[in-house]
Formats: C-alpha cells, structure tokens, sequence
C-alpha cells in the first residue's frame, strides 16, 4: 500500500519535519538553518531505510545521523527500518517502559482484527506483521520525569489505547503535539481514504487498537492540552481552529466515530 503523499515532507514548523514514507508519517525533530542535530521520531515501513536516509541527507546536507530515536510505539508500520538503520547508526533508542517487551524479543502485539470496520485496509490487517522485533542493544525506557532525550522543551505524555506503551510528545512553548496513533486525521481503515489521503479526524487505527477505554481517555489528555498543531502517525497535519473544533468533535463522539461497535478487542 501507499499513497498520494509518499515521499513528500512538510516543515509544519522551522524545527518539525513530517515525512509520509508509504502510508505512514515519520517526524524528524530539529532545525537544519541551526545546526546539524536532530531527533527522528519513529522509522516508517520495512525497506525504506536507504529512503529515509536520503531524506535526512537532503534536509541536514552534511552525513545525517540522529542523535536518538524516540518510538511512539512498536507496530510494523512504525518500527519497520529500524533494525536496518540500526546496522549503521550506532545510537540510542528510547521507548515507554511498556513497550520495551515488543523492542526486546519478548512479546508480540495481537494481530489485526478485520471485524472492526468494512474497509479493506481493516479486513486485510490479519496479513500485517505483528510479531515484535529486538533491538536490545540500543532500546532503553524514556526518563520516568517525562523529559525527552535530546529534545529540549519536550515532555513525553503517556497515552495507551493502541497499544499499552504507546506515547505522544508535547512541547508547551509552541503546543506543538507529535500524536503518533493516538488518534490519527485519516480513516485509516478504509483503502482508499489512505491512497488518496483524504483528511477526517478520527481514533487510532480500529484493527490494532486493543484497549478502547484507555483509547479515549488518552484523547481526552490530550486534547485537553489544546494543541496548536498537530503531527499524527496517519494522515496530514491539522492545526489551529480546525484542529480544536476536530479534537472537540471527536472526544465528544468517539463511541460514534472512533470506537468499533464489535471486534475481538472491544468491550
């Protein structure tokens, strides 16, 4: 699968980048006019490593190597170069202390659950990878004082749902918000909303979303610290009046518009 907007980048802000590898946004985190160091948040789908590399070379000019790598969490779609750049970057990882059993080898995620919506990305979500990968060597958990490593101004925030150590960053300056798949402004189930990229705000991904209580809490959190702009994992960024009124909108019909009626991972 892809879509319209793989491989284009947007700078949403002077220091955060979104690039859309597939289906699938990736941020990098600091300012190529200041200095050379950045952070990449999350790492795109399988085989796109030498892809992201020449993103990174384009935006930094000089040889690109992040300082860290932040994951808002695990799943294939998010996780899928990161054994590959691996090979060559040798830096550290971070992660919610939750989802370390999905970086180490330990555990592998449910698989997708296709019952969840009629649209073809959610039946065929039984095919995607699940398993968890093992990157032991460089995965460590994020501070427990909620500070990002190498992203000064940052807070990392937990927001479970989509998978139990799932995160989403904030910097309170700016109320710059990297949400990850803790709700996302695409539908992502249905196939063609992806390809064409058709912007709606919504809940995380139904198919691999396994705990719809925390699911909505998480999003109360964070709308609740009202956003000024937002990066998701899914679709394109939303911003100022009309990322209010969506976040509003969609806490106050999530049981309508986000939460499935049935499924395997539903109450």
């Amino acid at each position: 699968m892809t879509s319209v907007g793989s491989g284009v980048g947007e700078a949403v802000l002077p220091d955060v980048y979104c690039y859309t590898d597939q289906i699938v946004n990736l941020v990098v985190v600091g300012n190529p006019s200041d200095s050379n160091e950045f952070v990449l948040i999350d790492t795109g789908m399988p085989r796109s490593d030498a892809q992201i590399k020449d993103m990174l070379q384009e935006r930094f000019r000089e040889k690109a190597i992040p300082r860290a790598i932040i994951l808002t969490h695990g799943h294939f779609d998010h996780v899928g170069s990161l054994a590959a750049l691996l090979e060559d970057w040798d830096i550290p990882v971070y992660a919610h202390e939750k989802e370390l059993p999905y970086l180490t080898g330990k555990e592998d995620y449910p698989p997708g659950d296709p019952s969840v919506d009629s649209g073809l990305v959610a039946r065929m979500s039984p095919m995607f990878p699940n398993h968890g990968i093992d990157i032991s060597p460089h995965v460590q958990a994020l501070p427990s004082d909620g500070t990002v490593p190498n992203m000064p101004g940052w807070r990392w925030i937990h927001t479970p749902g989509h998978t139990p150590g799932h995160i989403s960053l904030f910097r309170d300056q700016d109320k710059a918000l990297i949400v990850g798949d803790a709700f996302v402004t695409v539908k992502q189930e249905s196939l063609y909303k992806v390809v064409t990229q058709t912007q709606e705000i919504s809940g995380p991904p139904r198919y691999f979303t396994t705990d719809w209580d925390a699911s909505l809490e998480s999003v109360k959190k964070l709308a609740a610290l009202k956003p000024q702009i937002a990066v998701t994992g899914h679709g394109i960024p939303m911003s100022g009046e009309e990322l209010s009124k969506n976040l509003s909108y969609l806490v106050a019909n999530f049981k309508r518009i986000a939460k499935p009626d049935s499924g395997k991972y539903v109450n």
